[in-house]
């Protein structure tokens, strides 16, 4: 099945605007989490999260006035998910659930409730967690790193391990942000954790589907610029990458909306990955290849003109 035939965009002419676009993006969006601050989940800070659903109506502040009256030393009382249902997040562990429930009994009768959930994690067990979660993230980039040198060269793992940490980064700013302004009810967890290393293995394979073309036609195109080689490939493959992608969003975006407020960070953050990783198979990772080979003089600097006469084949 083909999305796209024939097609001769000149991606790699575009280099270095989306370079330079991807590296103002990561700089200001981290600059920007570092003032907003980051809401981590109780995976890796330790405490407990109770969630709570009311059959009537009642606002957030008089249920949170309700919780701090009854003595529960919160850190954060928020809307969560549906209308008139509740996240609280407290340091407190052991019966804190049963606490709730007497708080809200005593302090908001006449209005029928159900406690959604209620996850506890001591300190120490966060702690390790996190610790668990950052060697896992690392492990799957050198784990990448080595399969792509190995299958194809050094510099191909390299572009593929670089592409990867941007993906990675881009996607966690976008979550702070969203976080921050409430359009879902996300937080750092292990949930999320899961997610982006679902994307990073989803996300090189894409790349190494681009990569593969690249090594084909180099090998029965000798003597053509390696640019424009880059160039033809990701056209070729272009349609593969686009056909995939939608996909998978389209059941990402069923279940986003679906699947409730348990599963909506993992959801999002494989929405967001997979756009993400299919934007740097075509421009990231392949340009970094070029930019590598360029600075270690192993290809010229020459740049690939809009009129280029290159007809492409189609995958």
């Amino acid at each position: 099945m083909q999305f796209f035939e024939k097609t001769n965009i000149n991606f790699i002419g575009l280099r270095k605007f989306f370079f330079i676009f991807a590296i103002l993006f990561i700089v200001v969006g981290l600059g920007l989490v570092g003032v907003l601050g980051i809401d981590f989940g109780i995976d890796f800070t330790g405490g407990s999260e109770i969630a709570v659903k009311f059959e009537n109506t009642i606002k957030t502040d008089d249920f949170r006035n309700a919780i701090l009256k009854g003595g529960v030393n919160a850190d954060e009382i928020k809307s969560y998910g549906a209308q008139n249902q509740f996240l609280i997040r407290t340091k407190e562990t052991g019966k804190i659930g049963d606490k709730i429930k007497g708080i809200i009994q005593t302090n908001i009768p006449n209005n029928n409730f159900e406690i959604l959930k209620t996850d506890s994690i001591g300190p120490k067990v966060g702690a390790e967690l996190a610790y668990q979660a950052i060697i896992a993230v690392v492990l799957a980039f050198i784990g990448m790193l080595i399969y792509i040198a190995f299958r194809f060269k050094f510099e191909y793992g390299l572009g593929a391990v670089v592409a990867l940490i941007h993906d990675v980064i881009t996607a966690f700013i976008i979550i702070v942000l969203v976080q921050k302004t409430g359009i879902f009810a996300l937080e750092i967890n292990q949930g999320i954790v899961a997610a982006m290393l679902t994307v990073v293995g989803y996300s090189v394979n894409d790349k190494v589907v681009i990569f593969d073309r690249i090594r084909e036609n180099t090998e029965k195109s000798k003597g053509i610029d390696f640019h424009k080689i880059v160039n033809v490939s990701i056209n070729e493959t272009l349609s593969r990458t686009i056909i995939t992608g939608i996909s998978v969003m389209g059941v990402l975006l069923l279940m986003l909306f679906t699947a409730g407020p348990v599963l909506q960070g993992f959801v999002f953050t494989m929405l967001l990955g997979t756009i993400i990783g299919t934007y740097s198979s075509i421009y990231i990772a392949s340009s970094f290849v070029i930019w590598f080979l360029e600075k270690r003089h192993k290809i010229s600097k020459d740049i690939i003109k809009s009129d280029s006469k290159k007809t492409v084949a189609t995958a």
